[in-house]
């Protein structure tokens, strides 16, 4: 079943179809997300993905930082950081590798 995006705003709606295609093992950075629906804005990205009425199918879990931090997330860091770690992705002093977990921008424009 389609999750119902009909209630978001048009930059919701990229936003969450954006970081739909991030996949398990992956991250992708608000500042990526933002250049990829042709946005300045990271934070914008952020708030949109803080108010995410669909946490798991729309993973913003998988959206850190670009210094590879985590970042927030609505129910907290500690459980964004499990996701993650599910996922098989090291977080090492609260960072992630960007140069091995980062999606490529090529995928997240398909």
């Amino acid at each position: 079943m389609g999750l119902d995006f009909s209630k978001l705003t048009e930059f919701q709606k990229k936003v969450y179809k954006i970081t739909q295609k991030i996949p398990k093992g992956k991250v992708a950075t608000y500042g990526l997300i933002a250049e990829v629906i042709g946005n300045q804005s990271y934070r914008a990205v952020g708030n949109a993905l803080n108010k995410n009425p669909y946490p798991i199918k729309v993973p913003c879990h998988r959206v850190v930082r670009s210094d590879g931090k985590i970042g927030g997330f609505a129910s907290g860091p500690e459980n964004k950081e499990k996701l993650l770690r599910n996922e098989n992705v090291e977080i090492n002093n609260g960072k992630i590798n960007l140069n091995k977990y980062l999606v490529s921008k090529v995928i997240l424009l398909k």
